[in-house]
């Protein structure tokens, strides 16, 4: 006997583990970590692909019903509740040699499993039934075949909805109510779930996303989207190491923009709703979504979120495309013509556009322009076929620009908005607007522009002033040619001196015109011409002003002069 038992006793010692197991009970099952589904709270599940996740509970005595919900997040997945019942209920205290969590417990029981729901899909989905007899234990099964995916399960026992996820209303679409070039006004129908009570903010508010690509079933979902979207243009800002600049899809993105999207996959998804990016954050059943792109088109979305249980709900989503960017139309400018043009410093303006074409087979024009507000600045670029040819800034000062080489030329004018100092105030229209002068002229043939006298400034010689004539001195241009002289008589205690340089002389009465000469002088540097007006009163003050007159091109006005004649000679 004690030599038989010997024997037995060496041969499972030297066969090995799986002799061991051999001599385990048939239905021994392997300790496994077991993840119970709590009641009242949203459970965040991790899902790698190919994967079967398992959840388990029971329910209390008293429960006659139960429901799970289970919210995917941007893939589809399979989920299934089965329940196993048995026929004693098991003991409290297991008579098993080793440690044994609870499931294997069940297992190791005598009794059946029924599969009693199975899902496949992306969307929010609630299994609601009673509950089976009270020696049960509930089995959800999780498995996503496509990718590894975040998932999220709520359990709730008892009759009547649970309260953690926010109610739809019975129409669950997003509406448009208008469409422009920038911006789309969104309404739907209010939820009962949000509703202000003794002047206290609900902690349940809408969410309004904006996207290029798709609508999205789900909060998570969404946010997945944003999150591999900036990982995908991250990866293109290391591929391009020669550029400085942060590449986003267009400057108005805004939505793409989170602090803190490339979050750890396994964290709760209900930890991200302040980094969702939402355009619209309110109570308020109605969002304008602005600083979108023209002829765009944009897929708007809807959720409504509760910031204390972490859960959300999707409304049905819509699509818009923004209007097309308002083209201006051309206005063909004739050959010598002034034209007068106004612009406005408004966002919305999208400038003006001329169309100049050259006489004769030369195919070369002087342009000519002069802006009429001391702070106005305008971009003023000529292209041609296409192609751009100049693109400059005219402030103040007169400027030129020498047309060559092509047979017809686009002149665009975009008005530039001033800095903060010169503040535009909002409503008032006739303040964001101001006026600009051009000319466009074939006449001129030289390969040069005409030559601006050094100044503009116009002297006065006190000693040689009398009570009723001045003398006058100011730069002239290699170029011969004509000068006028304009007076006028204004109030000795007048505050506005100075004529608008605006002003043409032909537009001016005929009375203050003195007279007109002509002048020439090749050395720039005694290029200066004088005149005296005569015919004056005594001991008044007169505005003088002094036009440089041209075949071609504008205008050029000199600064006005203020003198005031002796009262006594």
């Amino acid at each position: 006997m004690a030599l038989s038992w010997c024997l037995c006793l060496a041969m499972a010692l030297f066969s090995g583990p799986g002799t061991i197991y051999a001599l385990a009970p048939e239905n021994e099952v392997t300790l496994h970590p077991t993840t119970w589904l709590s009641e009242n709270r949203v459970t965040p599940v991790h899902l790698p692909k190919g994967h079967t996740r398992r959840l388990y509970f029971t329910l209390k005595k008293k429960a006659d019903l139960l429901s799970v919900t289970v919210s995917p997040c941007a893939v589809p997945i399979e989920w299934s509740l089965a329940v196993r019942t048995l026929k004693d209920k098991p003991p409290k205290k297991a008579h098993w040699s080793s440690k044994k969590s609870m499931p294997e417990v069940w297992w190791r029981g005598s009794g059946r499993e029924v599969r009693i729901y199975t899902y496949t899909g992306n969307a929010v989905d609630t299994y609601t039934g009673p509950a089976n007899a009270p020696a049960s234990i509930y089995i959800l099964r999780l498995k996503s075949n496509e990718q590894d995916t975040q998932v999220s399960a709520y359990l709730h026992e008892g009759p009547g909805p649970s309260g953690a996820f926010p109610e739809l209303p019975s129409d669950p679409r997003v509406h448009t109510l208008g469409v422009g070039m920038t911006s789309v006004t969104l309404n739907w129908a209010p939820s009962s779930s949000i509703a202000v009570k003794d002047g206290h903010r609900p902690h349940r508010e809408y969410c309004v996303l904006v996207n290029h690509k798709h609508n999205y079933r789900n909060l998570c979902a969404a946010h997945e989207g944003i999150r591999k979207e900036i990982q995908s243009m991250q990866k293109r800002q290391r591929r391009d190491k020669q550029s400085k600049e942060i590449v986003w899809a267009t400057s108005k993105d805004w939505w793409w923009r989170q602090p803190n999207a490339l979050k750890d996959h396994e964290s709760s998804t209900t930890d991200k709703f302040e980094d969702t990016g939402c355009v619209c954050r309110d109570i308020e059943s109605v969002c304008t979504v602005s600083d979108l792109l023209p002829n765009t088109q944009y897929y708007f979305d809807v959720f409504i979120v509760d910031r204390v249980n972490g859960t959300s709900v999707a409304y049905t989503g819509t699509f818009a495309r923004t209007h097309e960017e308002a083209r201006s139309a051309i206005t063909s400018l004739r050959e010598g013509q002034v034209k007068w043009v106004t612009l406005s410093w408004e966002a919305s303006s999208q400038g003006d556009q001329f169309l100049f074409k050259p006489r004769g087979w030369q195919q070369n024009g002087l342009l000519t322009l002069h802006t009429c507000n001391g702070t106005s600045k305008v971009k003023v670029s000529v292209s041609s076929k296409g192609q751009t040819l100049t693109s400059q800034e005219v402030g103040h000062q007169l400027a030129q620009i020498w047309l060559h080489g092509a047979p017809s030329y686009l002149i665009q004018l975009q008005a530039l908005i001033p800095g903060s100092s010169s503040t535009i105030p909002k409503g008032d229209s006739k303040k964001s607007k101001f006026c600009l002068k051009m000319q466009a002229s074939s006449a001129y043939h030289r390969r040069a522009m005409p030559v601006f006298p050094t100044t503009l400034q116009i002297k006065s010689f006190n000693k040689l002033r009398t009570c009723n004539s001045i003398t006058l001195a100011w730069m002239g241009t290699e170029e011969r040619s004509l000068y006028c002289i304009y007076r006028r008589q204004i109030p000795l205690d007048s505050k506005h001196t100075s004529t608008d340089r605006c002003v043409d002389p032909e537009s001016r009465p005929a009375d203050e015109r003195v007279f007109c000469k002509y002048f020439q002088e090749l050395d720039q540097r005694r290029a200066v011409t004088t005149a005296v007006v005569g015919q004056l009163e005594p001991g008044m003050l007169y505005v003088f002003d002094v036009y440089l007159m041209r075949r071609w091109g504008l205008p050029i006005k000199y600064h006005s002069k203020t003198v005031r004649t002796r009262s006594e000679c």
